[in-house]
């Protein structure tokens, strides 16, 4: 079955690539993804398989492949929306949507998982037991688009999930994995400081909300310094301090917005601790009233370290001129809302390089010059791949 598999892929690459090149010319932003969805849904339309559509209240797309064998259930999920982002490269296929742009390889995620599964469905006479394909909307926006996935109910008879992100973190060819908490869980604050206003020469009869604010920027930095385990993982951001007012008028209020990573729920839960206790500090200090909302929104990832050894050994042991290098990869900071799959059901998430040729210092996903090596659907494909068939050798 994986030589049949791998062969089938190799002649499918080109149109790999013009799925790809499609999505991106017609990028659609998180939970408006209508068109896409129906592009996806019509791909599947007569093939010997079981569509589900609108998943979860949104445009989520459930493909569930029955094998003809009996054996475990397993789910392959890849996300679909976009980037509000104004698109900044020079390719032929650029976004046709002004201000959206597929800067983090979504298209590139659906695109691989798409023809992978067709392959898949032709060969499903060779298949122990079931593989839904999961088609996500809404990965780029909290809550995300996997909650209604899930609670659909749709997946709730699956044994393990897989998942991959590219990344130029190095050429077309390495594979990356981890295992145990590999991306840290994300929470959104936002901190609205009411003070008393008054004129720039009486300070003394007003309660500058800015300066409470600012005390509150420098404060919330000491929560990693000095109450978060040095060994532990931790960030907090201040990406927005609404202050703009008049030089000589003291303001009356300020709002700021941030954001929150933990590697584990024991980190996050930390930080927000401390984040609500130096607000309420804030009050008492600056006699300032102080409105604090703090939503977590994805939880860290956990990559199932039994499930994460054997997708390690099916892709060294693989022998494929396409995957040149498998490798453990360190902890990455990005949030990923695959972890909520990985909070329900065991699962892997791992990582296939994309760096374009020729370039020594890429940029980064959700920059709006970020673009990929096609070549790396190709090994996108393959590798998901091996990891089915050894998967699906081992649980017969």
């Amino acid at each position: 079955m994986k030589e049949t598999l791998m062969k089938m892929l190799e002649n499918r690459k080109d149109e790999m690539i013009n799925i790809r090149r499609y999505l991106h010319r017609n990028p659609e932003l998180s939970f408006q993804e209508k068109k896409t969805s129906q592009y996806i849904v019509e791909f599947y339309k007569g093939k010997n398989v079981e569509i589900h559509t609108n998943v979860g209240g949104g445009y989520g797309v459930i493909v569930t492949i029955k094998g003809e064998k009996e054996g475990k259930k397993i789910g392959l999920r890849a996300d679909f929306d976009a980037l509000p982002i104004q698109e900044e490269t020079d390719v032929p296929f650029k976004s046709n949507n002004p201000g959206v742009m597929h800067a983090c390889a979504h298209d590139g995620h659906t695109a691989y998982l798409m023809i992978l599964a067709d392959c898949l469905i032709q060969l499903k006479d060779e298949i122990p037991g079931t593989i839904k394909i999961i088609h996500q909307p809404a990965e780029e926006v909290p809550p995300g688009g996997a909650i209604g996935m899930i609670e659909s109910g749709l997946l709730d008879d699956l044994d393990h999930i897989f998942g991959v992100h590219l990344l130029p973190l190095g050429p077309v060819g390495i594979v990356g994995y981890n295992s145990g908490y590999v991306f840290p869980g994300r929470a959104y604050f936002k901190l609205k400081v009411q003070g008393i206003g008054g004129h720039g020469s009486s300070p003394h009869l007003a309660n500058d909300a800015i300066v409470a604010g600012a005390h509150f920027v420098t404060a919330v930095q000491t929560v990693i310094s000095r109450r978060l385990n040095p060994f532990d993982m931790g960030v907090v951001t201040i990406g927005s301090f609404d202050g703009k007012g008049t030089f000589n008028v003291i303001k009356d209020k300020v709002e700021l917005e941030g954001d929150v990573r933990g590697m584990t729920e024991k980190t996050r839960e930390l930080i927000e601790k401390e984040i609500r206790r130096i607000a309420k500090g804030i009050e008492e200090e600056f006699n300032v009233t102080c409105e604090l909302t703090y939503t977590p929104d994805y939880p860290p990832l956990y990559n199932n370290p039994e499930l994460t050894k054997m997708v390690e050994m099916a892709l060294k042991n693989t022998n494929d001129r396409d995957i040149k290098e498998v490798k453990e990869f360190p902890k990455l900071s990005p949030s990923e809302d695959f972890a909520h799959y990985a909070k329900k059901f065991p699962a892997c998430f791992f990582y296939i390089c994309c760096t374009p040729k020729g370039v020594e210092k890429p940029y980064f996903n959700h920059h709006p010059k970020f673009d990929i090596d096609e070549e790396a659907l190709l090994v996108a494909a393959k590798a998901v791949g091996t990891v089915i068939c050894s998967y699906c050798k081992t649980n017969e």
